[in-house]
């Protein structure tokens, strides 16, 4: 338990978590756009296949998505732990705490979801 009694506590932590949140989608974007350089490598190359070949770039993409996507877990579950150590005095009255695991979480959600469709098609 903290013993600061100061609600900065809780706000910083809300800030790192929301960094954390900011970072997996950057990662997820950096897989995304690496899966899709595959693609665009074989439209450059000027020849369409028959079905599109999954090459190093589709997969160094998807675990980058992969990535992404535990950050994002792993930061909720890490915010959510902090949470349980501030006092009451450092949390407002009437403040919604889990927005920003709902957020992360939520995050983590759809990059897993992106990472099943681009596997699946």
């Amino acid at each position: 338990m903290s013993y600061l009694n100061d609600p900065r506590v809780l706000f910083a932590a809300e800030r790192t978590l929301l960094a954390w949140n900011r970072t997996s989608i950057a990662v997820m974007g950096f897989g995304f756009v690496i899966e899709r350089f595959g693609l665009f490598m074989q439209l450059i190359a000027a020849r369409v296949p028959e079905k599109v070949e999954r090459g190093p770039s589709f997969w160094i993409g998807l675990v980058f998505i992969l990535l992404g996507s535990i950050i994002a877990l792993a930061s909720a579950v890490q915010y959510e732990e902090t949470l349980n150590k501030l006092g009451p005095e450092e949390i407002p009255d009437g403040y919604r705490l889990h927005m920003p695991t709902a957020l992360n979480v939520t995050v983590a959600v759809a990059g897993a979801a992106l990472l099943v469709y681009l596997f699946v098609s």
